[in-house]
């Protein structure tokens, strides 16, 4: 089995409603999503894929969806004041973590094709969460 690793960069703003800690409050990451794809053959260019291939397919789900965006549950009370603020937003059915964002991008790059193996997205430099399937 070959493995290849593409990693993309990007920024969004969230809180975690009812979070014991200080990220119930209102705050952002400067991410790193690490995504690993996987073929048991090579192409006929000797490649599992072209990484400009996952980096075009995966900038497009996050320029439209994550990056400067902010991101919150969809039963989170400052929705109203933002939307009536036309701020920019994105409603989920769950908390906005780091494991929910990895399963996003995940399943969007499963989606478009590619045998994903694992996405790992990095919150801060020393923590990180990981979706696979395996």
């Amino acid at each position: 089995m070959y493995t290849i690793t593409k990693e993309v960069y990007f920024c969004y703003g969230h809180r975690l409603m009812n979070h014991a800690g200080k990220c119930r409050n209102l705050h952002g990451h400067s991410v790193k999503a690490s995504i690993a794809v996987r073929q048991e053959q090579l192409d006929e260019q000797g490649m599992v894929c072209d990484f400009s291939d996952i980096r075009a397919c995966v900038e497009t789900f996050i320029d439209g969806q994550l990056d400067h965006n902010f991101l919150l549950h969809k039963d989170d009370p400052i929705i109203p004041m933002l939307t009536a603020n036309n701020e920019r937003f994105m409603a989920l059915d769950e908390h906005p973590t780091a494991e929910v964002l990895s399963k996003m991008i995940y399943q969007y790059l499963k989606n478009a094709g590619f045998n994903v193996a694992a996405v790992t997205l990095w919150e801060t430099a020393s923590a990180y969460a990981c979706y696979h399937e395996d």
